[in-house]
């Protein structure tokens, strides 16, 4: 199984993308490939749609159109940012919906609070619906994330640690439940 983890934030001290790491190396040691894509990595402009007639948009969008493509599940990480989720992710999902269209889909919010990103978790949720794809109905919030991880980067968090692994079992299950049941059956000849 192939498995997207979409970061969504491009700050310079950004915290969910710790959270994404913790993902990666959790999901990874489960024997999952995973691809870790980040907008600070590979940027898109703000979506207009004449993306297509700048040569260098047009050479971004399509790598990362092939690396959502070929994934059979993803998780999206945002932070909450003013109630919601964060405009670089938006962005980044409006350039794309073939790529998300009935894949099973994981969404985990953080917040420097105590709600732990429920706001964007939601409405995050809400999105994965419209662009087709399947939102795995239990959300990884990550509630005070500064104070979730250690100066290396490991959990200090027992509560994160216990949340992201119930996480990861449902998403597993669903991202493999979904994955299947895509699959065309075959039928025998009954006559």
């Amino acid at each position: 199984m192939r498995i997207v983890i979409l970061a969504g934030s491009i700050r310079k001290n950004r915290k969910s993308i710790q959270v994404c790491r913790y993902l990666e190396k959790q999901l990874s040691g489960r024997g999952v490939e995973i691809d870790l894509v980040d907008p600070l990595d590979d940027p898109l402009p703000i979506f207009d749609d004449f993306a297509d007639e700048n040569p260098v948009v047009h050479k971004a969008v399509q790598k990362m159109e092939n690396r959502l493509g070929i994934a059979d599940a993803m998780v999206f990480v945002t932070p909450e940012y003013n109630g919601s989720f964060s405009g670089v992710l938006k962005n980044t999902l409006d350039y794309f919906w073939n790529e998300f269209s009935g894949k099973p889909i994981g969404v985990a919010a953080v917040s420097a609070g105590k709600m732990g990103g429920i706001n964007a978790s939601v409405q995050l949720q809400h999105v994965v619906l419209s662009l087709g794809a399947y939102p795995l109905p239990v959300k990884l919030l990550v509630r005070r994330v500064d104070h979730v991880f250690d100066d290396n980067l490991n959990p200090v968090d027992e509560e994160f640690v216990r949340n992201a692994d119930k996480f990861i079992d449902q998403f597993l299950w669903f991202a493999n439940a979904v994955s299947t049941a895509k699959k065309p059956k075959k039928y025998e000849n009954v006559s």
